[in-house]
């Protein structure tokens, strides 16, 4: 299975943030990540659906966005039309989780499920099949550079079992702590999308093709 490498601009330098998207986009990436923090559902701020609606012409890579907000369901119309291609929420915001994912598909666009480390996996079967993507979270969310919580290797095992006995090709996307060393046990796992934010871009501009190219040859160990 083609592993599909997605890095985060959370780590990039947000003072180009338009050279480093394209830069990523230039060197291989597959998809963009962008992270939506809004300091309540998450302690931390990012950026909102102006600044991905800037961003997009700028690549024509899936823009993989993850909604850390709440609520949910008020702004997926915005990151919608703002040109996000998979939109991912989590649960724990939202009463209606199974409605929020439904709306996303009906505005034509890919519907992803976030799970935190702490969020039972149970919270799950009931979405499987309306969920185009599904993100295991193997740092707590809020804050890049943090460091891979191992406890998440059985989780990612479970829904990978789980999207198989259904007969589903639902992509297992895993973000947080993802280098050269994480990258081949996350993906033994069963996971093929791996979100990278301080493995690519602390490299440094010029280097983020190699940077990729060694995430992908690491995983394929």
């Amino acid at each position: 299975m083609t592993v599909l490498i997605s890095p985060s601009i959370l780590a990039s330098d947000f003072s180009r943030l338009g050279d480093e998207v394209k830069a990523v986009d230039e060197a291989g990436a597959d998809m963009i990540h962008l992270d939506i923090m809004d300091g309540h559902f998450v302690p931390n701020i990012t950026v909102g659906p102006d600044v991905v609606k800037a961003l997009r012409p700028l690549s024509k890579k899936t823009f993989d966005t993850h909604l850390m907000i709440a609520p949910n369901p008020a702004y997926i119309e915005a990151f919608a039309e703002a040109g996000s291609d998979i939109i991912s929420v989590h649960p724990e915001p939202d009463p209606h989780i199974h409605r929020t994912l439904q709306s996303i598909r009906n505005l034509g666009k890919r519907a992803g499920l976030a799970i935190n480390p702490g969020t039972p996996l149970e919270v799950i079967e009931p979405l499987y099949e309306l969920c185009d993507l599904i993100l295991v979270m193997s740092v707590n969310p809020g804050f890049g550079g943090q460091k891979f919580i191992s406890a998440s290797l059985p989780r990612i095992e479970h829904i990978r079992r789980r999207i198989d006995d259904l007969g589903l090709q639902t992509i297992l996307e895993v973000d947080g702590g993802i280098n050269a060393e994480t990258a081949p046990k996350v993906l033994a796992a069963g996971a093929h999308a791996l979100v990278a934010g301080t493995a690519v871009f602390r490299s440094g501009l010029g280097s983020y093709r190699e940077a990729i190219d060694t995430l992908r040859v690491s995983a394929s160990a």
